[in-house]
């Protein structure tokens, strides 16, 4: 349940093209209930890099360690990654998208997701 959540609440969203492009640091908690039961915490180290892609789109891509700290259980350290890119469509309209992975402990199968979606800026 809990790699879903990581999955369903990857990075935060994207913006616009980056006006700075280079390395950067990323700490990301992400917690998972369902209804009022609270079901763990995804916490992230990443380490990353951002850049543009022209005049009017840019990318990440950032990896590192994520403890995962399910409720009642034992803490994990996994490793997770996510890669995004954003483009400007007009001077209001942003179209992002991000994939991103996490291991999970004890398994050959990874945990993967996907996120897309449009800023409208009014």
């Amino acid at each position: 349940m809990i790699k879903s959540v990581l999955a369903a609440a990857a990075a935060a969203p994207l913006l616009a093209a980056p006006a700075f492009a280079g390395p950067y640091v990323n700490i990301e908690a992400n917690s998972g209930f369902t209804g009022s039961d609270y079901e763990g915490t995804i916490t992230e180290f990443h380490v990353g890099y951002e850049g543009p892609i022209g005049e009017s789109a840019g990318y990440y891509v950032q990896a590192g360690p994520a403890l995962v700290a399910e409720d009642g259980g034992d803490t994990t350290t996994e490793l997770s990654g996510k890669v995004g890119i954003d483009v400007a469509a007009s001077e209001s309209v942003d179209i992002y998208g991000e994939i991103s992975f996490i291991t999970i402990d004890g398994s050959d199968d990874n945990g993967y997701g996907t996120k897309v979606g449009v800023k409208y800026s009014f």
